[in-house]
């Protein structure tokens, strides 16, 4: 393992300059760019302050490089939660620990999704088959295959499949809200 290169990516991941590190890890800059580049190796107690200075600490810095998080999901990877007898969501597994939370939303002829109450989020949509209604408020949009929306959780809002056939969503929340 590079310690110094995976100090300096994670210095870099948090957007931090050698000094505001130093400052923070209460050692001089010039240690900690020998460190980084391999000159120098810090003892088990300095390399606990940098990595406290930089949010993280020596289990989660020293975890194999070789467990790869997924970032590819096939078919059989996905989790089915059926919410009514009408409407199924697809769900990325492990979604609530990520920064967004993917879904594939099927609304059956004349149903509804689940009301997604006031957050401090965002939501994209885009409508891959079928149409619906965005309902926001007292407001309504139309959106049909191909169409888009994309909006701030400040109200709640819901879909509503208003035609006889199947929609298809993939919808896309920030925080993770299903």
């Amino acid at each position: 393992m590079d310690i110094g290169r995976k100090l300096k990516n994670l210095r870099i991941k948090n957007d931090l300059t050698l000094e505001e590190l130093a400052a923070r890890s209460e050692l001089t800059k010039g240690f900690l760019s020998q460190v980084e580049r391999n000159l120098t190796s810090p003892s088990i107690s300095t390399l606990e302050d940098i990595l406290e200075a930089l949010g993280t600490n020596l289990s989660e810095f020293f975890r194999s490089d070789d467990t790869e998080e997924q970032i590819v999901f096939q078919t059989q990877d996905f989790f089915l939660n059926e919410k009514d007898e009408y409407t199924i969501e697809w769900v990325i597994p492990n979604a609530q620990k990520n920064e967004m939370e993917p879904i594939l939303l099927t609304l059956h002829g004349h149903e509804k999704s689940m009301v997604m109450e006031c957050h401090n989020g965002e939501e994209f949509g885009y409508v891959l088959k079928g149409s619906v209604v965005l309902v926001r408020g007292n407001r309504r949009y139309r959106l049909k295959a191909k169409e888009t929306f994309y909006l701030d959780g400040s109200i709640s809002h819901y879909l509503e499949n208003t035609s006889n056939s199947d929609a298809c969503v993939l919808w896309i929340t920030t925080p993770p809200m299903f």
